[in-house]
This record gives C-alpha cells, structure tokens and sequence, in this order.
C-alpha cells in the first residue's frame, strides 16, 4: 500500500457520510494524509477506529465530540489528536475543511 505522491485536484473523492467529502491524498503503510471538506450540519458519529488521528482545521467550524461527553469547538487554526481506540466524532457548525492524518494508514481509505 503506497501513494507517495498525488495532485487533490486528480484524485477522486468519496462522500461518506453524507455531508462529508473525504479525497485520500497521500499514504503509506505507516501513515495516510486526507483532505475532508464537511457541509455545515454534516454528522460524523462517534465511532473509534485502530489509527491515531491528528487534524487541522482550515476553514469553517467544528464540534469535536468525544464518548465521554467532552467537547471542543475548531476555528480556522485549530489542531486535535485522537489515540488509536479513541471513541470520538464531530458536527460541522459551518461549511468547513480539514486535513486529517491516520496512523498507521487505515485500509477503508486506499485509493482504489
């Protein structure tokens, strides 16, 4: 599995779920980069999953949501870290794009 280099703009995007547009830009076994770009109300549930997870918002505004109830409002600038196994989810308060990274890759987002 290995994608070390890729334009955005040539790769495809998927949208899952809906609201959500998720474009897989660059990945490797160890480490996968992904470009999401969210409607403003679009639902990302909570839900956990074997990589570690760090993003950055570049635009709009974000709910991050974790099981336990926490919560963190995303501005444009904003940075959050999920371990591996970490139940969490977010809400899009307004249109917005992110740039997510996954360790170690996670195999559901290989392009094709």
């Amino acid at each position: 599995m290995n994608r070390q280099v890729a334009k955005k703009a040539e790769t495809e995007s998927f949208e899952n779920p809906p609201g959500v547009l998720r474009t897989t830009v660059a990945y490797n076994d160890q480490l996968m980069m992904c470009h999401f770009l969210l409607k403003k109300g679009a639902l990302v549930t909570i839900h956990k999953h074997a990589a570690s997870q760090n993003g950055y918002l570049i635009r709009g505004k974000l709910r991050m949501i974790w099981a336990d109830g926490r919560e963190f409002i995303a501005e444009p600038g904003s940075g959050w870290c999920f371990d591996a196994n970490e139940a969490h989810g977010s809400e899009a308060m307004e249109e917005s794009e992110i740039v997510e990274c996954f360790a170690p890759a996670r195999p559901e987002y290989v392009v094709k």
